[in-house]
């Protein structure tokens, strides 16, 4: 990994080529975006774009074949990683993020025809016991609503992820720790995070327009949450065991939650700042 970003900052005919044929490689093309991402976070916004052009053919190519994710992300990672240097602020990176959810679910409903070949699959899924488990028959305007929140949710979650990867790239190859460090620290201002828990409160409840929006509201804490605890571990210099650990409780959506709510406390509280002044 180090090696391809390595690559593609030795000049703009490098970036061009590591982003065009990893755009070329299933799979590999979701890492198009983060070079473009890194060289945006280096060298600006117009640097970017003349990358992302080359970058974006493939994509396009993979979204006329049916695969949209790969160039929904290429525009994402762009606009986050150019208000990323701008702000150089993780919290309005990550509301900003939710811009790239509710663009993939346009994007989703500007094709019906997918949506509906995609809602019968997963219809199939569920009527072969894919799950393990007996389930009640959903109807296809509710699978359908559904699909398309978390198509969303995971163009956002991606975006994010994909972000950060070219923010430790640009701290591995320039300014060593620097990305750990700026991770760490993160943490959302107080009057942020109790508007996201309030917006997730009415989303929960159906409101029109909020409906559907609820893990939009959430990501932003999650990852907060994330932080909060990669600071901790870094503070007390526990083993990596114990992020290993985390993750894999991560993979319970109730404890996933629960982050969420420290993640709140912690924009009142500050539990790595009061835990750094005990030490």
């Amino acid at each position: 990994m180090r090696g391809l970003a390595q690559y593609a900052m030795n000049g703009r005919r490098q970036a061009i080529t590591a982003a065009f044929l990893c755009g070329l490689i299933p799979l590999a093309n979701m890492l198009a975006p983060a070079i473009v991402a890194l060289v945006g976070l280096r060298h600006g916004p117009r640097e970017a774009l003349m990358v992302a052009a080359w970058a974006a053919l493939p994509l396009i190519g993979w979204a006329m074949a049916g695969d949209i994710t790969p160039l929904i992300l290429l525009i994402g990672v762009f606009a986050l990683a150019t208000v990323l240097r701008q702000t150089s602020s993780w919290q309005v990176t990550m509301l900003a993020a939710t811009l790239v959810g509710v663009g993939a679910e346009l994007a989703l409903r500007l094709r019906p025809e997918f949506l509906v070949l995609l809602t019968e699959q997963v219809e199939m899924f569920l009527a072969s016991g894919g799950t393990g488990a007996e389930m009640p028959e959903v109807p296809p305007e509710l699978m359908q609503g559904v699909l398309i929140s978390l198509f969303g949710v995971m163009h956002m979650f991606l975006a994010i992820c994909l972000t950060m990867l070219a923010r430790w790239w640009q701290a591995l190859l320039f300014n060593p720790g620097g990305f750990q460090q700026e991770f760490h620290q993160f943490r959302l201002q107080p009057a942020v995070a109790v508007a996201l828990m309030v917006l997730f409160v009415l989303a929960s409840f159906g409101i029109t327009v909020l409906s559907g929006w609820t893990m939009y509201f959430v990501l932003p804490l999650f990852f907060a949450g994330v932080a909060l605890v990669h600071g901790l571990v870094g503070i007390k210099n526990l083993s990596r065991l114990w992020l290993i650990a985390f993750y894999m409780l991560m993979l319970n959506p109730p404890l996933a939650q629960l982050l969420a709510v420290f993640a709140l406390a912690d924009s009142w509280y500050d539990f790595r700042g009061r835990i750094q002044k005990q030490s």
